[in-house]
C-alpha cells in the first residue's frame, strides 16, 4: 500500500454545504458516505451527495495536509477552486507540499 495514490475531494451536500476528505478510492469513499455506517458522521442525514471537486495527490500525509488546507478555506476560497478559477497552489499557504501536485 505504501505506492496508493490519495485525492482530495469535495462533495456538495442537499443542504447546499461542502464536505472535503481524502481517499484513495473517491467513487467508493462517496459510496461509504451515502450509505454505510463507514461514512463521516456530518455527512448523515445531508444526502443526497455530489461530488464537485477532485484532485490526486500522491501519498496519504501529503493528502492529509492539503486536505486541512482546504477546509480552512472560505467558501468563496472553495468555490473558486471547484470552478477552476484558481489551483491548489494558489490557495496554499505554503506551497512545498504541493509541488507534486
Amino acid at each position: 500500500m505504501a505506492n496508493t495514490e490519495y485525492s482530495v475531494y469535495i462533495v456538495r451536500c442537499a443542504d447546499d454545504t461542502y464536505y472535503t476528505g481524502i481517499a484513495a478510492d473517491v467513487a467508493r469513499r462517496i459510496a461509504e458516505h451515502e450509505s454505510s455506517p463507514r461514512g463521516a458522521k456530518y455527512l448523515k442525514g445531508r444526502g443526497p451527495l455530489t461530488l464537485v471537486y477532485s484532485a490526486s495527490i500522491g501519498d496519504r500525509a501529503s493528502a492529509a495536509r492539503i486536505e486541512y488546507r482546504v477546509k480552512q478555506l472560505s467558501r468563496t476560497e472553495k468555490e473558486a477552486l471547484i470552478d477552476g478559477a484558481t489551483s491548489l497552489q494558489a490557495l496554499a499557504r505554503d506551497p512545498d507540499p504541493l509541488r507534486s501536485v
